[in-house]
């Protein structure tokens, strides 16, 4: 099983709920696998536990002391990892950022990296997520949500990828909650439009069946 960076359309769509939710569904099958999320936003120090880093270590079943091996870059304010970065007069180089995850992929047989943000958000002044995945080039997942407007910001998002020769490897429709859009009519939609492209879907308080389900469709 390969590894996959784990990108969305957009913030706050659900990156850290399916990669936790895969690797629970990988752990269940005796895959050997892990997770990173090397930056992240918004982090209070003193409340560890209300972070996607910790979210990514409870599922692999890791103490709060292995946060630094999850997630080195740590910033406090709840913005883009560029503005982030600059409130602490700090930059991320992602020559860095990169060997990390490579790192990463070199000792261990699965390794889920979720990016932050949307696949746009900028990391520095010059460089955006896009940009990483593209250094990387592993197989992506691009997360999406059932909201009015999703299907439009999914095939922007997936023409950008493209636009770069980058393997989508699945696209996975999170339930919006209290969405006026019916999930199997956005996913059927989305289907559509996206060049043979698996897609997946997750309901509200999704069961460890359906996260089992999407990782077969992943496979």
């Amino acid at each position: 099983m390969p590894s996959f960076f784990v990108t969305a359309t957009g913030t706050d769509i659900g990156k850290t709920y399916v990669t936790a939710g895969l690797i629970r569904a990988c752990r269940r099958k005796s895959r050997a696998v892990t997770a990173l999320k090397p930056v992240v936003s918004g982090f209070d120090p003193l409340s560890p536990e209300s972070s996607d880093p910790y979210a990514l270590m409870e599922a692999l079943d890791l103490p709060v002391t292995s946060l630094d091996r999850i997630s080195p870059w740590r910033f406090a304010a709840p913005l883009s990892p560029d503005m982030a970065a600059a409130r602490e007069n700090r930059a991320i180089d992602m020559k860095d950022v990169e060997g990390f995850c490579r790192a990463a992929i070199a000792t261990q047989e699965t390794v889920f990296i979720e990016g932050v943000g949307g696949v746009m958000v900028p990391m520095n002044a010059r460089e955006t997520v896009a940009d990483w995945m593209t250094a990387l080039r592993l197989p992506l997942i691009l997360v999406t949500g059932s909201y009015l407007g999703t299907i439009s910001h999914t095939l922007t998002a997936l023409d950008v990828v493209l636009r770069r020769e980058l393997h989508v490897a699945c696209i996975i429709v999170n339930e919006t909650d209290n969405s006026s859009v019916p999930l199997k009519d956005t996913a059927e939609t989305i289907a559509r439009f996206s060049q043979g492209i698996t897609v997946a879907t997750l309901p509200r308080r999704a069961k460890d069946a359906d996260f089992d389900q999407v990782l077969g469709a992943l496979l």
